[in-house]
């Protein structure tokens, strides 16, 4: 009898010590599906916004306690800055600057135009090098006999002191593009030296930028040559006159500030 009470009482009190780890990796897979539930719906911008007022903590010595309102606010003061919307006085004082621009390169322009006119009077060229300032540029014109003879790119002896002098005054505006073109008329040439108008035009072009370019107070960074041979035109090429005006050196000093809507095209047909 006092057998199968101790073997009842032994069923009663089975080792039970299983239980614990069991109960262990019920809590960690509970936890897990809580973060993974928590990780699918986190709100990536709060996220963010939590991490930076931390990483504005720990660099600038702020506390995050401090740092609530950038939680709530959910920036940055230095984004606030960045990115505040431009107001209509900034706007205003924008629009004022570069009108300020504008006018300061105008004034620049005309006094070259200026000393430029005065150099041609003085020197008794006005038949061989005109001025023109539009809304793109300021473009000196010079007529190619009074630089090369016929055929020729190699600019005259006598001519060498004209483009020297083009360089002096270019100095005193160091931050302006400066384009040299070459243009011929539609007489065809076919030499030793030049197979087309193309090959005269852009040398012609060459042999004066590197005359202004002795001038080592300029940025060679700021210049450039083209050819057009005889594809810009500004006179018909019927005459004797037209072909005269068409075969020319042109020094343009490019502005920096060109409203596309008033800049004027360059013809690309000749004049009537």
């Amino acid at each position: 009898m006092s057998k199968k009470y101790k073997k009842g009482h032994d069923d009663d009190h089975m080792d039970e010590s299983w239980l614990i780890p069991y109960a262990d990796l019920l809590t960690l897979l509970l936890a897990l599906f809580i973060v993974l539930y928590a990780m699918s719906s986190l709100d990536v911008k709060k996220f963010q916004e939590l991490s930076a007022a931390f990483s504005v903590a720990f660099e600038n010595g702020v506390g995050v306690l401090d740092s609530s309102a950038l939680i709530d606010n959910g920036e940055q003061p230095d984004k606030q800055t960045r990115e505040r919307p431009k107001s209509p006085d900034d706007s205003r004082q924008n629009a004022a600057s570069l009108q300020e621009l504008k006018k300061r390169e105008q004034e620049d322009l005309e006094k070259l135009k200026k000393q430029i006119d005065q150099y041609i009077k003085a020197n008794g060229l006005t038949t061989q090098l005109e001025t023109k300032l539009n809304q793109s540029q300021l473009t000196i014109t010079i007529s190619d006999n009074a630089l090369f003879p016929s055929g020729s790119a190699e600019v005259k002896p006598e001519s060498k002191s004209l483009a020297q002098s083009i360089a002096s005054m270019l100095v005193n505006y160091p931050g302006y593009e400066i384009v040299v073109s070459g243009h011929t008329d539609n007489e065809p040439i076919a030499t030793a030296e030049f197979k087309s108008n193309w090959d005269l035009s852009s040398a012609r072009a060459i042999r004066f930028m590197d005359i202004l370019l002795a001038n080592k107070k300029l940025d060679p960074r700021r210049f450039s040559a083209i050819g057009y041979g005889e594809y810009r035109p500004v006179a018909s090429n019927d005459t004797p006159e037209g072909r005269s005006k068409n075969r020319r050196v042109e020094v343009s000093i490019i502005r920096n500030y060109i409203d596309p809507l008033a800049a004027k095209q360059v013809p690309a047909t000749p004049k009537p």
